[in-house]
């Protein structure tokens, strides 16, 4: 095709994908500032009930403008934006659970503060949370847009479409992976490096669970990967550092991976350092 034909492709595939596509920029805004709002508050707070009022209702019109593209009609509009906003505080009451079940478990958290301003375990989760009632409201283009913004601040990878109970926490948390029919239970721990996944990628299972279950109260170590949509992680169990699981384990069970590590003097070292793959 020469330069006149593609710069009109061009066009037209833009310009159906502007009609489909949220706004990339100002749906991360969206996000970033509601986040801030409800737990790291610009300006220290200042400005009092007021000024939270005045974001919240800003809040609100962005959400509108944000999802405008994806709805029919100005009332279609706004009933979503008011089944949103109705959950925010809902989620709002989950995400402090999650946020003292990390000041709980993790000795090097100091505050409660600490956790909600640096940990990207909690960012990425409270995300998740949003984007998990925008998937529920079939809005679901957003929805994953939404973690992937997440996914790209902390390289943390949680499906809007997944479901995690309360008082979760992620330690840590650089390449957490959780698939979209994951089904995490109450008080669940990952470490970084924890891939909950599925065992097959075909095309024609993607209407089926695939993903693992993971029961209450369970730590799975950094490392870990855990694929199926038939394996079931019983509550109260410990999945150790680098175990690879396809199958399920009963309730209360430590499941561990045993390496051998050698240590020897390096001078002189008969085995080859210097190579080329």
């Amino acid at each position: 095709m020469n330069e006149s034909t593609f710069l009109q492709t061009l066009y037209h595939r833009n310009k159906k994908c502007y009609q489909v596509f949220p706004d990339k920029h100002a749906t991360e805004s969206f996000i970033d500032d509601l986040f801030h709002l409800c737990f790291v508050p610009k300006n220290n707070g200042l400005g009092g009930l007021m000024a939270i009022q005045r974001d919240y209702a800003d809040l609100k019109v962005r959400f509108q403008s944000i999802v405008s593209g994806f709805l029919p009609d100005t009332k279609a509009i706004d009933d979503i934006t008011n089944q949103f906003f109705e959950k925010i505080p809902e989620v709002y009451e989950v995400l402090l659970a999650d946020a003292q079940a990390i000041l709980s478990s993790d000795p090097a958290a100091q505050s409660l503060e600490e956790v909600l301003v640096a940990y990207p375990g909690f960012f990425a989760t409270a995300v998740y949370r949003f984007s998990n009632v925008l998937w529920h409201l079939n809005l679901r283009l957003l929805a994953r847009l939404l973690t992937e913004i997440a996914h790209s601040k902390t390289g943390i990878d949680i499906h809007p479409g997944a479901t995690i109970g309360h008082s979760f926490s992620i330690d840590h948390g650089t390449s957490v992976v959780i698939g979209e029919t994951c089904i995490l239970g109450n008080n669940v721990k990952l470490y970084q490096s924890v891939t909950l996944g599925a065992l097959s990628v075909d095309k024609k299972d993607a209407t089926t669970k695939r993903h693992p279950t993971i029961e209450d109260n369970v730590v799975i170590y950094s490392g870990a990967t855990i694929l199926g949509g038939d394996t079931i992680i019983g509550h109260d169990s410990i999945i150790g550092g680098n175990v690879w699981l396809t199958y399920s384990v009963e309730p209360f069970s430590v499941v561990y991976h045993k390496s051998e590590v050698k240590v020897r003097d390096n001078n002189p070292f008969p085995e080859p350092l210097n190579y080329v793959i």
